[in-house]
């Protein structure tokens, strides 16, 4: 395991490693990015493969870094002002619950908590291990632990992913405030504080930090300044989604280091007050492993009763991975079936523009009787009061002029009909109808947007893309006209068609009656639509 003294045997062939790799005396230190030669030794190559294989990033590149190495301070002047915060803040308990962690990532972790926050306002530390099976999960980090008194190590007596765990931890929490931690994060230097005060101004308030990347493969801690800073939100899928600060939310504030009001949070990282945490019900107890638990406690915040706020004075690193390492044994499908409980409780008559995206496949989502009362209890508002006021830039598919595929039968015969297709990163193609929605799903909205729900077909520089929908027309502003069925873009004077040399998409001068520039629209709606006829 990493041992804080470099020079002790245990650390003895890492050292050796770094001097063969001609890394820096102290690796990884300000953040700064470790990188490996691309030709390694056979049995280095090993470890970091092995590294990738365990853990879905580069575990040999965190253990040639201290698990107390340095970071850069990535606050403004504004937030280290004299007398910002209040003298008298509540004390936290911070819950990390992990499963099968490289050691050095999670000692990373419980290490910046330690090393960046004042004593007396950490109570505790609770490690809650979510039946881990590598050994030095058990008497080695056990060990580790006792050294430090604040810290406390939880077992799970089954796997019971992150919600159950969470919960778990919860009941050995006796602080003020809990703090939930993901295990592979690093605290920025003064991320505490800044959370801690706006619950303690209103107990009410739900908080997170600015996230800042770990590169999952040099570990690089990659600060992202108030210019960058994004708020949350989601799609009709209901995944969480960044999102950029709308500019109500810009001119509601006098300066960029003031908190944000937030639709939605990660979940990876926040701080909330433990009586109003357990108001709200914590967690839906239902819920299985892990998914929707953040969309669910940010509507429940704003919809009884409280504020959610992303806090650009406190800075949290998290390695964002491509892929879980985890396998679960049970139905694959358990995030769809949290989703659907999400759905049936909070929802309302908005749950329908869910169901449209899944294409109304529902499966057993359980007994909601006791979360509905739940929310009844709490006299929470409707999800319309929250769209309407927490998060007017949610496009509304029920606003539409039109919805479903947008297709042209002219590529290759008359018995084939191709589609729009959302391809993904950006690209759209031409695709087989398939009738099956999903990425050949399109919405137009009344001011002439082609939405792939959050992303919008864009024009410029040659090239048809999608970008994510800015709402200032444009590239992205579109008509539509059902009689000639051309396709016409407002800033080019220009018609979306297929390309008949090579079958692409491609923006030419409009023709009437050619076949290759006519798209039948589905569910188009004239009268509904204020789009200007070409």
């Amino acid at each position: 395991m990493p041992n804080l003294n470099s020079n002790s045997p245990e650390n003895k062939s890492v050292i050796i490693s770094k001097r063969r790799l001609h890394v820096d005396s102290k690796p990884g230190d300000m953040g700064r990015p470790v990188v490996v030669p691309e030709i390694l030794p056979v049995y280095i190559k090993k470890l970091v493969d092995d590294g990738w294989e365990k853990h879905a990033f580069n575990q040999y590149v965190s253990d040639l870094i201290s698990v107390r190495r340095t970071l850069p301070d990535p606050r403004d002047a504004e937030c280290k002002k004299p007398g910002m915060y209040l003298e008298h803040l509540p004390k936290t308990s911070v819950i990390i619950c992990f499963h099968n962690e490289a050691l050095s990532v999670l000692l990373r972790t419980v290490h910046s908590v330690l090393d960046r926050s004042p004593d007396h306002l950490i109570h505790q530390i609770i490690l809650v291990d979510d039946f881990s099976d590598i050994p030095y999960t058990k008497n080695e980090l056990m060990d580790y632990g006792s050294s430090y008194k604040k810290i406390k190590i939880v077992r799970t007596p089954k796997r019971l992913g992150l919600i159950q765990a969470r919960l778990l931890g919860l009941q050995h929490a006796t602080g003020e405030v809990l703090t939930f931690l993901n295990s592979h994060c690093e605290c920025a230097s003064g991320w505490l504080e800044p959370l801690l005060d706006r619950i303690a101004r209103n107990s009410t308030t739900v908080v997170y930090p600015a996230i800042d990347i770990i590169d999952d493969v040099t570990f690089e801690y990659q600060v992202r300044n108030n210019t960058a800073i994004q708020i949350g939100g989601f799609d009709w899928y209901l995944r969480f989604k960044w999102q950029s600060i709308p500019e109500r939310e810009r001119s509601r504030r006098n300066h960029s280091s003031e908190p944000l009001w937030s639709p939605t949070m990660p979940g990876g990282v926040f701080s909330i007050d433990r009586n109003f945490f357990e108001k709200l019900g914590t967690y839906d107890s239902d819920f299985y492993i892990w998914g929707s638990e953040n969309l669910e406690l940010s509507f429940k915040t704003w919809m009884c009763g409280g504020t959610l706020e992303t806090i650009p004075c406190s800075h949290v690193g998290h390695i964002y991975r491509k892929r879980s390492p985890y396998k679960w044994q049970e139905d694959a499908n358990v995030t769809k079936r949290n989703t659907e409980r999400l759905a049936e409780v909070w929802l309302n008559e908005y749950a329908k523009y869910y169901y449209e995206k899944i294409q109304y496949t529902l499966g057993d989502y359980g007994n909601i009787t006791e979360m509905k009362a739940l929310r009844e209890r709490l006299q929470c508002k409707s999800f319309k009061w929250y769209l309407d006021n927490i998060y007017p830039e949610r496009f509304i598919p029920g606003n539409a002029v039109a919805s479903g595929e947008i297709r042209n039968g002219f590529l290759f015969s008359k018995e084939t009909e191709y589609c729009l297709d959302s391809f993904g990163h950006g690209q759209i193609q031409l695709y087989p109808c398939h009738k099956a929605g999903g990425h050949q799903y399109w919405l137009i909205s009344q001011a002439g947007e082609i939405r792939d729900d959050e992303s919008c077909l864009d024009y410029a520089s040659n090239h048809v893309v999608l970008y994510p929908c800015h709402g200032l027309k444009g590239n992205q502003q579109w008509t539509y006209n059902e009689i000639t069925q051309l396709l016409y873009h407002e800033s080019t004077k220009k018609c979306l068609s297929i390309n008949e040399r090579n079958a692409k998409l491609a923006m030419e001068l409009c023709v009437r009656n050619l076949a290759r520039m006519q798209w039948i629209i589905e569910n188009f709606n004239a009268s509904a639509s204020r789009m200007k006829e070409k």
